[in-house]
């Protein structure tokens, strides 16, 4: 959608809930929880990143990869279906099976009738205790890329992703209208309560910092509660705070650490452009300058 062509206000659903290991009633909630935020108001829903089930990579167990599907494949078909339905726009977090021995992690976004928008492959995987998410996931090799829907042009990234102001800003160079981050993190239960607040606190504060960068609103969307390690280790509490910031960072929406819940947020996808205009980062990029990012470290 072409910006001088863009709504000014966006109603979005987030939908920051627990998983289990029943797949099949793990969806069916996440499709309930659509419903209820679609006769709410909601335009677009937005999902946490693997909603399907539990986070499976905290350990690397090769069985896991049975819970991989393609796209389409039955869960874009079911999602397709409930946003024709409903005449909404969803981005939804799947482990995707693009092949006999290769898979992603992808967020896909339904348009209103049904249809495939696009989809984006995690392009930066982590691999850190708890989180090993290389032995599931190949890198992604779609680029940074907005996908344009009925709603606006959604730069949709996905956890990890959030870490790198390099993404957002070619999200924001490319055009896009917001940022959205569906995610999955969380603590330790044996981890010092200080470093949480640090570990917290920097996740949110990251994120804030995009959005100001790149003049736009910013949704992260987090899954909440707590998930055992299969290895028998103290396994993940998820930190939940899912939460919506306008174009300098400001909140417009937070949610609790601990609980589920749903939320439909207010965008103004206008304002943008008045914050730009104020806060020209772009136009003062000296990217004659900027060589040296494209090393690795300069030695």
């Amino acid at each position: 959608m072409h910006n001088e062509l863009l709504k000014t206000n966006l109603y979005v659903g987030i939908i920051q809930q627990t998983c289990s290991a029943d797949l099949a009633a793990n969806f069916a909630k996440t499709l309930h929880n659509i419903r209820t935020l679609a006769a709410q108001g909601a335009e677009l829903v937005v999902l946490q990143e693997l909603h399907r089930g539990l986070y499976f990579c905290q350990q690397e167990i090769s069985d896991h990869f049975d819970q991989a599907e393609t796209i389409p494949g039955p869960s874009t078909t079911a999602l397709g279906t409930l946003a024709r339905e409903l005449n909404i726009v969803i981005v939804a977090s799947l482990f995707e099976k693009r092949g006999v021995g290769l898979h992603h992690n992808t967020a896909v976004v339904i348009e209103r009738d049904g249809t495939i928008a696009g989809k984006y492959r995690k392009m930066h995987i982590p691999d850190d205790p708890g989180y090993y998410e290389k032995f599931y996931f190949t890198p992604g090799d779609l680029g940074f890329h907005p996908i344009q829907t009925s709603v606006g042009s959604l730069g949709v990234l996905v956890c990890w992703d959030q870490w790198f102001p390099e993404a957002a800003r070619l999200m924001a160079m490319a055009g896009a209208d917001m940022l959205i981050y569906p995610t999955a993190i969380g603590w330790t239960p044996d981890e010092d309560s200080a470093e949480k607040v640090r570990q917290r606190e920097a996740w949110i504060t990251v994120q804030r910092a995009h959005a100001i960068a790149n003049g736009l609103p910013v949704i992260s969307v987090n899954r909440v509660g707590h998930e055992s390690d299969p290895a028998g280790g103290c396994g993940l509490d998820f930190w939940g705070s899912s939460f919506a910031v306008g174009p300098q960072g400001e909140f417009l929406w937070s949610a609790s650490t601990d609980q589920e819940e749903l939320a439909v947020v207010q965008i103004d996808l206008k304002r943008s452009e008045s914050v730009r205009r104020m806060w020209p980062y772009l136009r003062d990029r000296r990217i004659d300058h900027y060589g040296d990012l494209l090393k690795i470290y300069r030695d």
